[in-house]
């Protein structure tokens, strides 16, 4: 990617164009050695109003000026092309869900295909799932509402990518989920039934997915498990949903943290539970998947090596910013380097693959706006952090950060924030233009397809 500009020229284009209004100090960044001169006269950016539709950065319906390739061919997917999408990736959780069906109680909107198609979005992360809930799988509504989304989507662009996930949770609601006959065959198991005669297939049950000797039970809230992989039963759940995902269109798939959940045994065997997964899941992807692949992550350092063979397409991970302290009524923050989350677990860690970098979101500190020396950024998990940047320092920031990574670590992307769950009100952060009568609309649309039309 190209870098334009030293930030603190950048952010001092930006404090004369504001008026008055603080912006971000950002002298005190590690460095980004091989910027341009300041004398550049190349517009900046970061500064467009994102209502107005004047706007000579990203005027609308203009799309990204950039061509890469994202051809995926033979079942196969290059690592050219891998990392073309990765560098086009968004977080739009739920975007497959409908009014009826989701965790967080949004969906995607009319609004929220026009936004994904302007900024030119190749992967769409966190696209469907669900944290618990389960039984909601019985729901065909649900399934057929989100592979209409992915269809429609589709149509005025084959090429995007949806991801799906599979979290670190497993509730007593999986006890009304039916096991399908496929499920069994694929595990070379003969189809159980509650009732043979009427061929009544029995459920999944959370007592054979969750640890038998009481690891991580109750681990979210009662009646809740980390589910153990290395029980048969939780291979076959989490097989049960990704097939589920890719007959929905449905080309990726995160796994979470894979860590805790391979922690009651499985990663002191080998990862044998995770292999058996993935291996019957690539081996469906070949008839399941809409091109023959199917792209898995998930937040572990250095992927998943068996036997000398990595099992992953990518890893993901949390910014972990760290307050600048000195800037707390702006709630400034950065990347470290030397002797950081950063440096200890990403940079160098990842076994050459690419990876992503995501606005995570956790929950609240209870310390809200104050320095700590935890994940949280200013108290505030990541993404409610940055909605609560104004737009001058959240344009200073996305900036920032993928020249941060272009210069320090190029095989990482920023996953740019879409759609997500924030901590105050409207509760939902979206990027999109803003519009009158829409309080969770950021407006940061315009900058976000201003980086990716360099």
């Amino acid at each position: 990617m190209k870098i334009i500009h030293r930030l603190a020229i950048f952010s001092l284009f930006l404090a004369v164009l504001s008026g008055c209004e603080k912006v971000w100090d950002t002298s005190g960044y590690d460095p980004l050695p091989g910027t341009e001169s300041p004398d550049d006269s190349e517009d900046q950016g970061g500064t467009s109003d994102p209502s107005d539709p004047s706007d000579p950065v990203t005027p609308p319906g203009t799309p990204p000026s950039t061509s890469p390739d994202y051809t995926i061919t033979g079942g196969t997917i290059t690592r050219t092309v891998l990392d073309n999408y990765l560098s086009r990736a968004i977080t739009e959780s739920e975007y497959l869900c409908n009014r009826t069906h989701g965790t967080e109680l949004f969906y995607g909107q009319t609004d929220d295909k026009r936004m994904l198609l302007n900024v030119g979005a190749k992967f769409i992360g966190r696209a469907i799932y669900y944290w618990g809930q389960e039984k909601k799988f019985g729901s065909e509504g649900w399934m057929l509402g989100a592979k209409t989304k992915v269809q429609e989507y589709h149509l005025e662009d084959p090429d995007a990518i949806f991801q799906a996930a599979v979290f670190e949770i497993v509730t007593t609601d999986v006890n009304h989920v039916k096991i399908p006959e496929w499920v069994f065959t694929a595990f070379g198991k003969t189809p159980e039934y509650i009732d043979e005669e009427k061929k009544e297939l029995r459920t999944f049950n959370f007592d054979n997915i969750r640890d038998e000797y009481g690891a991580n039970n109750g681990y979210w809230k009662a009646g809740t498990c980390v589910p153990d992989i290395s029980r048969e039963e939780t291979q076959m759940w989490f097989y049960y949903q990704i097939v589920r995902y890719m007959e929905v269109g449905c080309e990726a798939v995160h796994l979470g943290q894979m860590n805790l959940i391979a922690s009651m045994g499985d990663s002191s065997n080998g990862y044998a539970g995770y292999k058996k997964l993935i291996d019957l899941v690539r081996k469906a992807a070949k008839t399941k998947a809409r091109r023959g692949v199917v792209l898995l992550d998930a937040h572990k350092n250095g992927g998943l090596v068996i036997n000398g063979t990595q099992y992953l397409d990518f890893v993901s991970f949390p910014l972990r910013l760290k307050e600048k302290t000195n800037e707390q009524a702006t709630l400034g923050a950065a990347f470290e380097v030397n002797g950081s989350y950063y440096q200890d677990n990403i940079i160098g860690r990842t076994g050459g693959m690419p990876y992503l970098l995501e606005f995570d979101n956790f929950g609240g500190s209870g310390s809200e706006g104050t320095a700590t020396s935890d994940h949280f950024v200013w108290g505030y998990d990541e993404i409610t952090w940055f909605a609560k940047l104004d737009y001058t320092n959240g344009c200073v920031f996305l900036d920032y950060a993928t020249q941060f990574l272009a210069t320090h670590d190029p095989i990482g992307h920023i996953q740019m924030p879409g759609m997500r769950v924030i901590q105050f009100a409207p509760g939902v952060f979206r990027c999109n233009d803003k519009a009158t009568g829409y309080n969770d609309r950021f407006g940061y649309e315009s900058k976000i397809k201003q980086l990716w039309s360099k």
